[in-house]
């Protein structure tokens, strides 16, 4: 067998691909990360979702490396787009026509602006009552912090992450990731399917609040319990657990990092051995995982020198042969041509002209399902790209044609 990296497995697109939700229509106006990331699930299994932008396009366009907007790529394939000036009477008239048939909607405005554009809720169901009305904004479409901007940055502070994330000595740490948006996306899709399977079964639609808060305080659980039985604050511990000892990062020889985890007492004791300290087994620190929270600076120590003594390959294949739990902390670099990653197909390439060799790596299908496991039928679409396939057959090609050159269609 070589020993050669795998290749990363490439895949081509195929527009007559069909999934579950064929057949379900989901007219998206969100803008950003979480409805984006809503809707890529539901288009990633069929559904058809149309993204209606406004003349400089999704924000997610202008996330750019080297001019290309591999945000965009990632989080819209599957997509369809049109492009509509929302700000004209005429433009909301042609988005009313798109939901009053559609199976879902989802908008990401500030709480009241959907009102202000003559888009409802109230409105849109009077116009289609069986319609999944998903509204995603950063605190909710009541309370005291509805018109604050919603950004995720803020809800991960406020939900509590911020402030148990990092080194007790240290400034507490944001994520670098858009973590509040992409679980409100998760979430979001989950539930929104949970309204559609209702609307199905009862022929009655409904408005979901979605917030970038709720998932990730959520996450967060049992903070509040902890506190009100403490009467503690979680302290700041790196990569250490409160709960349980040995868990942490450690450095081999060679500059590699690894993960470690013994949080039960029986791998705890497979650790110790294989570093060669089975007598720290009785040690009156480390005995129990209570001890070994009391001790786990030295316990942390002791772990670590020898790990220190070892290159990455020696530290995994050393630990693996003994059954501990342990794992690499994989990069970029790493991850491009790991067998797992690419045997499982947790990430496929796909044809894109912008890329320099021809290529885009992105994420394969998440969840995978056994019966239908997700499509690949287009790439993210260009701005506007399908106003004449999506706006055509409902407005007529006289009516979009006027609408084109009032510059309510725009094309990208």
């Amino acid at each position: 067998m070589s020993d050669a990296p795998p290749a990363p497995r490439r895949r081509s697109f195929d527009p007559a691909a069909t999934g579950a939700l064929q057949g379900v229509r989901v007219v998206d106006l969100s803008r950003l990360v979480a409805g984006n990331m809503l809707t890529k699930v539901l288009a990633d299994h069929g559904a058809e979702v149309v993204k209606v932008e406004p003349p400089e396009g999704d924000t997610l366009r202008a996330w750019r490396i080297r001019g290309i907007s591999t945000t965009w790529k990632t989080l819209s394939r599957n997509k369809l787009s049109v492009c509509l000036t929302l700000r004209d009477p005429a433009a909301v008239e042609v988005v009313k026509r798109l939901a009053s048939d559609a199976a879902m909607l989802v908008e990401s405005f500030r709480p009241g602006v959907l009102e202000a554009m003559g888009l409802a809720p109230e409105l849109l169901l009077a116009l289609n009552p069986r319609l999944v009305i998903v509204r995603v904004s950063g605190w909710g479409q009541d309370g005291p912090y509805r018109h604050k901007p919603g950004f995720g940055t803020l809800v991960e502070g406020y939900s509590g992450f911020a402030a148990v994330n990092g080194f007790a000595d240290r400034e507490p740490v944001l994520p670098p990731m858009y973590m509040a948006d992409g679980y409100a996306g998760l979430y979001g899709a989950a539930t929104a399917m949970i309204a559609l399977r209702h609307a199905e079964a009862t022929g009655q639609g409904q408005v979901i609040d979605l917030t970038l808060f709720d998932p990730i305080f959520t996450m967060m659980e049992p903070q509040l319990a902890n506190w009100k039985l403490t009467g503690t604050l979680k302290p700041r511990t790196g990569s250490r657990s409160t709960n349980a000892v040995p868990r942490n990062a450690y450095q081999t020889s060679d500059g590699g990092w690894v993960c470690l985890s013994a949080s039960t007492q029986g791998m705890t004791e497979k650790l110790l051995r294989s570093i060669g300290r089975a007598e720290l087994i009785t040690d009156p620190r480390f005995r129990t995982n209570a001890d070994r929270v009391q001790h786990g600076v030295e316990l942390d120590a002791i772990i670590a020198e020898h790990i220190r003594g070892l290159t990455l390959a020696e530290t995994l294949a050393k630990f693996d042969a003994a059954g501990v739990t342990i794992g690499p902390i994989m990069d970029a670099q790493m991850l491009e041509h790991d067998r797992y990653v690419i045997e499982r197909e947790a990430v496929v390439e796909v044809p894109d002209d912008e890329m320099p060799e021809g290529w885009l790596p992105m994420h394969g299908m998440v969840p995978r399902l056994s019966a239908t496991p997700g499509i690949l039928a287009r790439p993210a679409p260009k701005l506007g790209e399908h106003n004449g396939s999506i706006l055509g057959p409902l407005l007529g090609e006289a009516e979009l044609g006027r609408l084109r050159e009032a510059g309510v269609v725009r094309e990208g």
